[in-house]
């Protein structure tokens, strides 16, 4: 078999360096991704079945072209939890969180799964950004003890959504598996959605984030092979990006990669859920946070719409969207993320702005003129925000009268 180059290495015919190829793509059937999931199997030729096989918690999901950044030093969380959107000071070896790196604006220009092992802080984010965000992080070090290293190329992230022991990495005695906070969110975060974030006994009104408990496996990518063949051998069922990006728009849950332009704060995603603590200390973009979540409103919200799949023809990422009916079909939002559900067929999440009424009606727009009818479902409901009680002063009456 000939070895694939690892991410980011040049091959020996040229300096440039090659796309990313993961082992898995050796399968049967597999059907590489593309765009920010190129590079890895979208799916395996059963789509249906394997996505009900990774929602029971039974497959693996090749997510190796994740990046992943190493912290060490005496000071990495302190210094961490200065600079990004997360309390970070008082996690324990083992513990998982997620966290935003946000401009002076607010606006999100990085986000990471973080992981630490008592030794080591674990980052986990898009591959398209992590040599970037690694970068930022080694110009902020200054007298600090802290060390960054991007260690994309020998560690790979696989996902489920079940308890599976794929010999993740412990290098210094902690296994390296990420648990997401989406499902479970920490009681310091704060959400927008209309679904109550602990729901009572018997209550069925439940987030659908509840049925989403991703694990991310950090495992050696010299391991990574032998994975592999026993996904051959039949021992170990695998699902595509495909079947997980399916179950993450159902749960409502955001990805960087995806959802995420220039403009974008965490509120309009409600990523205050799990990913911003509102009650730490000064980062930069807090008082962008704590102005929109306290006093203001986010201008964009995200939704999660039901397509019409008649068509024969799905709308793509990016896609626009406007109110059904609209002779001048002016532009209320776009696509950020579609897939197929194996039970609620096409679903999308899309930014929409935040004056849309609820239940507008709406229709994204082919390439070709067409449109397909989008039903909208409310995650960051329009009155997010303004959580703080401020009383009103009295008018002043005006000199004179």
């Amino acid at each position: 078999m000939t070895e694939q180059p690892a991410a980011g290495e040049a091959s020996a015919d040229t300096d440039e360096p090659q796309p990313y190829r993961s082992p898995f793509l050796t399968l049967p059937g597999a059907v590489e991704g593309v765009g920010i999931d190129a590079g890895v199997g979208w799916h395996y030729g059963q789509v249906t079945a394997d996505q009900r096989e990774l929602a029971a918690g039974r497959s693996i999901v090749d997510a190796s072209h994740l990046g992943v950044i190493k912290l060490t030093g005496s000071d990495r969380l302190t210094w961490l939890d200065s600079l990004t959107s997360q309390r970070l000071t008082t996690l324990l070896p083992g513990e998982s969180a997620e966290t935003l790196l946000l401009d002076i604006q607010g606006h999100i220009e990085h986000g990471a799964a973080v992981l630490d092992d008592g030794t080591a802080t674990w980052l986990i984010t898009e591959r398209q950004s992590a040599s970037a965000f690694a970068a930022w992080l080694n110009r902020m070090r200054f007298l600090l003890d802290v060390q960054v290293a991007e260690v994309t190329d020998e560690f790979a992230a696989l996902a489920t959504l079940g308890e599976h022991n794929l010999g993740a990495a412990s290098p210094n005695g902690t296994p390296l598996v990420w648990s997401d906070p989406w499902a479970s969110p920490p009681a310091h975060g704060w959400s927008y959605s209309p679904f109550p974030v602990v729901p009572a006994d018997g209550d069925t009104d439940k987030h659908p984030g509840a049925d989403f408990p991703l694990k991310l496996h950090l495992v050696e990518r010299s391991h990574v092979q032998g994975i592999v063949d026993r996904a051959a051998a039949g021992e170990l069922p695998v699902a595509g990006m495909h079947a997980l990006e399916a179950l993450r728009i159902a749960a409502l849950r955001p990805r960087l990669g995806a959802e995420v332009d220039s403009r974008a704060i965490p509120h309009e995603f409600d990523w205050l859920r799990s990913a911003v603590h509102l009650e730490k200390g000064c980062y930069r973009g807090q008082e962008t946070v704590a102005k929109v979540h306290f006093l203001g409103r986010p201008p964009r919200r995200v939704v999660l719409l039901d397509l019409d799949g008649s068509l024969g023809e799905l709308p793509a990422v990016g896609s626009t969207l406007s109110v059904e009916g609209d002779p001048n079909a002016q532009t209320v939002g776009r696509i950020s993320s579609i897939a197929i559900h194996h039970e609620d067929g096409p679903i999308a999440l899309a930014l929409v702005k935040r004056s849309l009424a609820e239940d507008a009606s709406l229709v994204a727009h082919l390439e070709d003129g067409q449109q397909v009818a989008a039903s909208a479902t409310t995650i960051v409901s329009p009155t997010a925000g303004r959580a703080a009680d401020v009383p009103r002063l009295p008018r002043l009456e005006r000199r004179g009268q």
